[in-house]
């Protein structure tokens, strides 16, 4: 899939994001979509496995971006070999574009949220994977209600 073309809308939701004044750093939330919409053969295993994690962790588990972000720090430093994941030609319905295209504030924060999910839903052939791994490696108790 080519970033080019949504690249630049890509860093103008960003500026959206970071100023975002909502205390669950949605922040997280777009650099996760964005990351498994547009990966390629060049990225990294890392890169692609904390983005469907955090995909998981807020479409599955409601996390918010801070939690995701946190759960990104613990498995950092637990693994240092990242799984291999398929990727599928189609990367979901929704794209960037699609949630610039929805006015700032509640409705664009929810246009946030389906990008998301509709990026999950396309690597839905990874999610078992996805979810072994997480219950694998994150510890069970603080605020993860993975069983």
């Amino acid at each position: 899939m080519n970033q080019k073309p949504e690249q630049e809308k890509y860093y103008e939701l960003t500026y959206y994001t970071i100023s975002h004044p909502g205390p669950s750093f949605i922040h997280q939330h777009i650099v996760d979509a964005y990351a498994a919409q547009y990966a390629d053969e060049n990225t990294k295993p890392i890169t692609l496995a904390f983005a469907l994690i955090g995909l998981y962790l807020h479409i599955e588990r409601n996390y918010s971006g801070k939690e995701a972000q946190k759960a990104h720090m613990q498995l950092a430093k637990k693994r240092k070999v990242w799984p291999v994941f398929n990727q599928p030609k189609h990367r979901g319905e929704v794209t960037v574009s699609d949630v610039l295209a929805a006015p700032p504030g509640r409705e664009r924060d929810e246009a946030i949220r389906k990008w998301c999910a509709s990026v999950w839903e396309a690597y839905r052939e990874n999610h078992k994977k996805i979810i072994d791994l997480v219950r694998t490696e994150l510890e069970y108790g603080e605020r993860h209600p993975i069983k």
